[in-house]
C-alpha cells in the first residue's frame, strides 16, 4: 500500500533536514530535533505534523530572522531540473516553506526572496499568502516581477499564489471581494509557454469566475482575440465552471 502524504513527516524526515541544516548551522542537533518530532508526531495529521515539525526547527534556528534564512536558504538543495517533483523529491522543505509562513512576517523582503528560492525546490504557494494579505501592493510588485522570471516554478506562483480558494489553503477574502488583482497576473501570464505555468493560470481564472463570472467572461472575450494555443488551452481548461452553468460556450 503506498504511503500516505501525511507518513511521509515523520523521525526520518526530520533527520534529513536536520542534517540539511546543520551543513549550514554546525550547533544544529539532529538527534534532539528528530526525537522532538518523533515524540508529538504519531496523534496528528498531515497540517499539525508539518507545523510541529516547523516550530520545532524554528526554536533551533538563530532567534533573528534573518539569521535563521540565510541558514534555510543554503540548506535546500539545487533546484529542481524538471518541472515535477516539488511533492515527491521536495517534499522535505514543506516544514521549511511552513516556517516561512508562520514565523516570517515580520520581514517581508526576506521572506519573499525564501519564498523565491523555496519554490523553485517545493511551492510557496501557501507560505505566500500572509504575505498577500498583511502586504498586499508590495507582494504583488514581486510577483509581478515573477511572471518575468525564467524559472516556471517561479512563474507559476505568481498565479498559484494568488488563486483566492486554492485548495486546502486560507482563502484570500480581499481577493473574493476584489478580483482584479489576481485577473492582472493571469492577464501577464496568458501566453505562458509551460503547460505547468498554463494549468495554474487556468485555475486561477476559474476560481475567479466562481464569484465573478462576468469578469472572465469579459477577460477570456479580449484573450480570443489575439490568442495562441497556450492561451486557447488556458481559457477552455478556466472556463470549466463557466460551461457547467452554461454562461459560455
Amino acid at each position: 500500500m503506498a504511503k500516505k502524504l501525511k507518513d511521509w513527516f515523520d523521525r526520518d524526515c526530520a533527520i534529513l533536514l536536520g542534517r540539511a541544516i546543520k551543513a549550514n548551522h554546525k550547533t544544529f542537533d539532529i538527534d534532539c530535533y528528530a526525537a522532538e518530532v518523533d515524540r508529538g508526531i504519531w496523534p496528528l495529521e498531515l497540517k499539525d505534523r508539518v507545523g510541529l515539525m516547523s516550530n520545532a526547527l524554528r526554536t533551533r534556528l538563530p532567534e533573528d530572522y534573518k539569521d535563521a534564512a540565510t541558514i534555510i536558504a543554503a540548506s535546500l538543495g539545487p533546484p529542481l531540473e524538471r518541472e515535477a517533483g516539488m511533492f515527491t523529491t521536495g517534499y522535505w522543505l514543506m516544514p521549511v516553506a511552513r516556517l516561512v509562513e508562520d514565523h516570517g512576517t515580520n520581514e517581508l523582503d526576506t521572506s519573499l526572496d525564501l519564498c523565491e528560492a523555496i519554490t523553485q525546490r517545493h511551492t510557496a504557494e501557501y507560505s505566500i499568502r500572509p504575505y498577500l494579505e498583511l502586504y498586499p501592493n508590495e507582494t504583488l510588485n514581486r510577483m509581478h516581477q515573477w511572471v518575468r522570471h525564467p524559472n516556471s516554478h517561479v512563474r507559476r506562483l505568481a498565479s498559484e499564489g494568488v488563486r483566492p480558494r486554492l485548495p486546502w489553503a486560507r482563502r484570500l477574502n480581499d481577493f473574493i471581494q476584489d478580483p482584479e488583482p489576481a485577473v492582472a497576473i493571469a492577464h501577464a501570464l496568458r501566453s505562458d509557454p509551460s503547460p505547468y505555468v498554463c494549468k495554474s493560470v487556468a485555475n486561477l481564472i476559474n476560481d475567479i469566475s466562481k464569484d465573478h463570472a462576468s469578469i472572465i467572461v469579459e477577460l477570456v472575450g479580449r484573450w480570443q482575440n489575439d490568442a495562441s494555443q497556450d492561451t486557447k488551452w488556458i481559457i477552455r481548461h478556466g472556463t470549466r465552471t463557466l460551461r457547467k452553468r452554461g454562461m459560455i460556450g
